[in-house]
């Protein structure tokens, strides 16, 4: 998968996930499919506003958590990007956003209700969105709730969810940065 063979990780745990994701793949042909078990690759996207205030998640309903935007790739994903594209609309009813299509972080965690076989591995290519806080998402099915947090006061949820918030505030402050110094 060219998205991972060419991303260079931005810390040493990063690049210990992208070559354990590499391998994955090289050892399933059908490593990006939801069937491959128990781990299979996933794409999603956190949502950022321009000035990198505000974070839009989705209180997932089977999870009970307040997450990003993300799920299974399908067969007619052209890549991971693309099911990140895929998923960030039908969860989060957006159709006005900027995804960045370069990974912003790699995370594996358990899954304890993705298959009726036992507990499966995400291992979840995480993407950036930049998005305008106006109003234009939607709640889906996957959904109890879609809604804008400012960065200073999220809701309560997973370790790896703040430090992918972190890292995606992080990356659009730097990018705002350098427009208005240029």
């Amino acid at each position: 998968m060219a998205t991972l063979r060419d991303w260079r990780a931005p810390s040493p745990g990063q690049e210990a996930l992208r070559e354990r994701y590499l391998a994955h793949l090289a050892a399933h042909p059908d490593g990006l499919a939801k069937p491959c078990f128990p781990d299979h690759l996933t794409a999603g996207a956190i949502v950022v506003s321009p000035r990198g205030d505000a974070v839009l998640l989705n209180h997932h309903r089977k999870a009970g958590a307040w997450l990003a935007f993300g799920g299974h790739l399908e067969a007619d994903d052209a890549s991971l990007v693309d099911g990140a594209r895929r998923e960030l609309v039908e969860e989060s009813g957006l159709d006005r956003f900027d995804l960045d299509p370069e990974p912003l972080s790699l995370d594996e965690h358990e899954v304890g209700f993705c298959s009726d076989r036992g507990t499966v591995h995400h291992l979840d290519v995480r993407f950036l969105a930049v998005a305008e806080p106006d109003g234009s998402h939607a709640t889906s099915e996957e959904s109890l709730d879609v809604r804008w947090w400012p960065v200073d006061d999220l809701p309560q949820t997973f370790d790896d969810m703040y430090v992918l918030i972190d890292a995606a505030v992080t990356r659009v402050r730097e990018r705002l940065a350098g427009q208005v110094g240029s």
